[in-house]
């Protein structure tokens, strides 16, 4: 149980200690900084404590905020101070310092809890310190203050305010507009009841196979029970991340679970259709592979993007300045944000098309809406980078190197390759290696050498890419280039074998490596590094994933080429999962809630 030390004189007619025990702490009064740190060395090693300012006044959700957080070992408001286990011997040294200085005398003039901040931040500890807004923190020097800030704390309504923070701050049109106004309160519902985030996560993913199920039966009724229970599950979605930042409820596996099933539902509605629209006699494998292919791509140039001007210096671009502009005009902001259709815009489309329309018909607007979204947002990013004078870090060159996907024929090939391409070539060649492979497999009849030839050839410039370290004006692009040379090389080979069940195996095979590439930026994101390499050279790297299934292709008969892709397709899954699994359930997994992908 995490444990609250109030330190000073108890203030008569004070909630302070209530509001502590509300929040789950149990409470210690001391006077003094010697008793203090008597105390603080007799809580359990294993707990999470507080040190608080007896004369505190303020918002019970600003400790909340101040002293719950999960996600970072040392936080601080005014008045308070809190570290998890991990950060307990600095905060023991902080005080120790505090009592040598001020020996044991009653705390009468000053806070010990900011004392002891300032000198965790002179130790370099990096403490959190929340945004507070509108609520109050403060130490009142004397009555009079203390009564004007209560009457500050009066004045702000510390639910409303809890409410309106569990909203992402940036979110899309049809969230803010047609979601959010009500999830919220769903999402205070599930609090009071003790719900969790992953309780509300697990419901989302499980309505929304739900709705796959009902898509697959291809019927009428089918399709427009599929299509609420998809509204449902991307409101149970919205719920999950409001119900984390309301009751600040973080954990490891909630990261995982929020990182991996929104694609999940996604893509497993895309096959949902697919079978739907197979009972009905339509084949439309070759749309929803396509349509995951561009979706995860799209998601690979943000993710690349985002990742190589993390930390750049000299980061600005006329192109950034005119978009800044545009943002201060309250229609085009609005305007901007559905154009990419994000995934609220995405998801309430699919859901109205899959109701009134046919599978075939959803796909091709599907395609259209994200292939325009993708032209869009790439163009904007590829204005902004060769306009802007940045200077990439290490770090952002490793990042990129990690999202590469690259594998021991790769790394054997980097080794001759000697320092690589200059400037604008790394991607230009990265771009026409990965056009070759899937031009040679599309264009060429099933059982040829020619797309072998291709791989190859793919092989050599995605090794030449990546020579030297990605932090050229356009380097991120490499990645998402990589994808879609070995996603569209599967969905060329396959809808050549032109038998049945080939697509579907397809689809499995680019889902399970899909899934692998999405793990390596969640884990990113969390600054916990990419998988092991051991993981990557065992599933071979997109180059020699890309190279093994146009050797199959050519060696191969159709028929059997679609059982290849099924078996690679599961071994590939159980190999990336069980690494998936073992790393986001450990104690070294980060303890974050996804913001990806605006909702």
């Amino acid at each position: 149980m995490p444990t609250a030390i109030v330190t000073g004189q108890p203030v008569p007619g004070s909630s302070l200690d209530d509001d502590l025990r509300s929040l789950g702490f149990d409470v210690l009064v001391t006077g003094s900084a010697a008793e203090t740190e008597t105390l603080l060395a007799s809580v359990p090693a294993g707990d999470r404590v507080a040190l608080v300012d007896a004369r505190f006044v303020g918002h019970p959700h600003a400790l909340r905020l101040g002293l719950t957080d999960p996600r970072f070992p040392l936080a601080a408001v005014p008045g308070a101070v809190t570290a998890q286990p991990a950060a307990r011997q600095a905060l023991t040294r902080a005080v120790a310092r505090e009592t040598s200085a001020g020996g044991s005398t009653a705390l009468a003039v000053d806070s010990l809890a900011d004392r002891v901040v300032a000198a965790l931040d002179a130790d370099g500890g990096q403490v959190h310190r929340p945004e507070l807004g509108s609520l109050v923190a403060a130490v009142p020097a004397d009555p009079q203050a203390r009564n004007e800030a209560r009457q500050a704390v009066a004045r702000v309504d510390d639910e409303a305010v809890r409410l309106k923070s569990a909203v992402k701050s940036r979110d899309g049109f049809f969230t803010t507009f047609f979601i959010s106004p009500y999830s919220r309160y769903l999402a205070r519902w599930c609090a009071r009841r003790g719900l969790t985030p992953n309780q509300v996560t697990t419901a989302s993913l499980l309505t929304a196979l739900i709705a796959a199920g009902c898509a697959a039966t291809g019927t009428r009724g089918g399709f427009i029970a599929a299509g609420v229970l998809l509204i449902a599950s991307f409101v149970l979605d919205c719920t999950d991340g409001q119900l984390a930042r309301y009751a600040l409820k973080y954990s490891t596996l909630g990261a995982w679970l929020d990182a991996t099933f929104d694609r999940a539902k996604e893509y497993a509605y895309y096959a949902g259709l697919a079978l739907g629209a197979a009972r009905g006699g339509d084949d439309v494998w070759a749309l929803a592979l396509g349509a995951m292919i561009l979706q995860t791509c799209r998601h690979v140039v943000d993710f690349s993007f985002n990742e190589a001007n993390h930390d750049a210096t000299a980061n600005t671009s006329p192109t950034a300045a005119l978009s800044d502009r545009l943002d201060s005009v309250g229609w085009t902001v609005w305007l901007r944000r559905m154009i990419v259709l994000p995934i609220g815009e995405r998801w309430a489309m699919i859901a109205v098309l899959t109701a009134v329309t046919t599978p075939r018909i959803t796909f091709y607007v599907l395609l259209a809406g994200c292939a325009f979204a993708a032209t869009y947002t790439t163009a904007g990013r590829v204005l902004r980078s060769v306009t802007r004078r940045a200077r990439r870090t290490d770090r952002a060159a490793q990042a990129l190197a990690d999202l590469a996907d690259s594998g021991p024929l790769s790394e054997m090939l980097r080794r001759v390759a000697g320092r690589g391409l200059p400037g604008l070539a790394v991607p230009a060649v990265a771009l026409l290696g990965g056009a070759a492979v899937v031009a040679c497999s599309a264009l060429t009849d099933f059982g040829g050498v020619l797309p072998v030839a291709g791989a190859l050839c793919y092989v050599v410039t995605s090794a030449l890419a990546v020579a030297r370290p990605l932090k050229g004006a356009l380097d991120w692009l490499v990645p998402p280039f990589f994808r879609a040379a070995e996603y569209g090389t599967v969905l060329a080979l396959a809808a050549k074998a032109g038998v049945n069940g080939a697509l579907p195996a397809a689809f499995g095979l680019v889902a399970a490596v899909a899934y692998h590439h999405y793990d390596t930026v969640y884990r990113i994101r969390g600054n916990a590094g990419a998988p092991p390499a051991r993981l990557v050279r065992a599933i071979g790297g997109h180059e020699g994933r890309t190279l093994l299934v146009t050797v199959l292709a050519a060696v191969l008969t159709a028929s059997q080429f679609k059982v290849a892709l099924t078996v690679l397709a599961v071994a590939v899954a159980l190999v990336v999962l069980v690494e998936s699994i073992r790393f986001w359930v450990s104690a070294g997994a980060p303890a974050v809630h996804d913001e990806g992908e605006t909702a």
